[in-house]
């Protein structure tokens, strides 16, 4: 019997409910767009648009990889983060929403300077720099990764979203000292890897199998990153420059107190989307 748009959604929707799948809806209405090549927002039209077998069977294709525990982002190759669609693949993090704070903070502190520079650090798919360039008109971006691949991606959503004059891709290991020439910067912000040794046993499936390790490991006790970027990198700031981190939900007062050691003032700590206290900034002091 031929099908619309619509039959299949439903169909997906019923088997991601009865797989208890935590957005059901959202998964279905994702995967249907993909399968069937439609706007996903239009979905009045889905009802009056008629499939062939062949998609009908992707459509069901793409959601058995779904609920054999690969990411819908990975499936779809894309995700939204900050109000923008960014491309990802295997190599980089899928954007997270709870992260949305974090980027709403280098946003509000990168509208109070003209003409801001901003670092970000171990940038994966690019999407805290590129939304800041995107939001703030003069802000310039250097986003750093040690992974080609994230670069890759980096440049790819920068161009995508029209700020690739704006933004800089480059290779760097941030757990050594950065490059030369690198210039200063008014905001640092970084989402550096930060499971530990023990955490990284204990991962869900669909993380600990698709996502790429090295953007989630960060030592033994998951504070490598925030050691040596306090270490090594906070000289790129300005005097009063700000630095932000994210990290994990029992990190936030062990980064505080690495920041504090490292020179930092105003340490404060605030909650991310989900209520958690993840985010962590500091004011770089010239006396440092």
């Amino acid at each position: 019997m031929t099908k619309t748009i619509n039959d299949v959604y439903m169909q997906l929707y019923h088997r991601f409910k009865e797989a208890d799948d935590p957005q059901p809806s959202l998964s279905a209405r994702e995967l249907t767009a993909c399968a069937c090549r439609v706007d996903k927002d239009r979905t009045a039209e889905w009802g009056h648009i008629y499939l062939d077998d062949a998609t009908v069977d992707y459509a069901h294709l793409l959601c058995d990889r779904c609920l054999d525990g690969e990411p819908l982002a990975y499936i779809l190759g894309e995700w939204d983060f900050y109000g923008l669609t960014f491309r990802v693949d295997r190599s980089v993090l899928i954007p997270r929403a709870d992260t949305e704070r974090l980027c709403e903070l280098v946003i509000e502190r990168a509208r109070q300077k003209v003409s801001p520079r901003i670092l970000d650090l171990c940038c994966g798919s690019g999407c805290i720099g590129i939304a800041a360039a995107h939001t703030v008109g003069d802000a310039r971006v250097a986003a750093i990764d040690n992974s080609e691949g994230a670069l890759r991606i980096t440049r790819e959503n920068a161009r995508r979203l029209g700020v690739q004059n704006r933004l800089v891709a480059v290779y760097a290991n941030v757990l050594e000292a950065p490059p030369n020439s690198m210039g200063q910067f008014d905001i640092m912000v970084s989402n550096p890897p930060y499971v530990t040794r023990t955490e990284m046993h204990e991962l869900d499936r669909s993380v600990y199998s698709y996502e790429p390790h090295e953007a989630l490991y960060g030592g033994a006790d998951g504070l490598d990153f925030y050691r040596a970027i306090c270490q090594r990198w906070s000289g790129l700031l300005v005097p009063g420059g700000v630095l932000l981190f994210e990290c994990g939900w029992q990190q936030a007062t062990q980064v505080a107190a690495i920041m504090d050691e490292h020179g930092f003032a105003g340490i404060g700590i605030t909650e991310d989307l989900a209520g958690v206290p993840r985010i962590v900034f500091g004011y770089w002091s010239s006396a440092s």
